[in-house]
Formats: C-alpha cells, sequence, structure tokens
C-alpha cells in the first residue's frame, strides 16, 4: 500500500527539493506535504 503511495506522491506532488525550498520560509500546507511524504517514504523503506 505505502508503495503506490510513494509511487503517486513523485508523480503527483510537488518536488521541494527541485524548488530550493528553504523550511524557514515554507507555508504550513508545505511543511504538512514534507511530513506526509517523509512519512509515507520511511514506511516503503521499512518494509
Amino acid at each position: 500500500m505505502f508503495r503506490i503511495l510513494a509511487y503517486l506522491n513523485k508523480l503527483l506532488l510537488p518536488s521541494f527539493t527541485k524548488r530550493k525550498l528553504d523550511l524557514s520560509k515554507a507555508k504550513n500546507w508545505q511543511l504538512a506535504l514534507l511530513g506526509y511524504k517523509y512519512y509515507v517514504t520511511s514506511r516503503v523503506i521499512n518494509q
């Protein structure tokens, strides 16, 4: 399940590393999205 979510995240969600997002200036929704992507990625690695 998390593998599918990770694949969909890669296709649909923006990449903040390519945009060189500064975390100190990030908005709350950007931080929430980053946390979600981290959660899904860590679950895929631990499977």
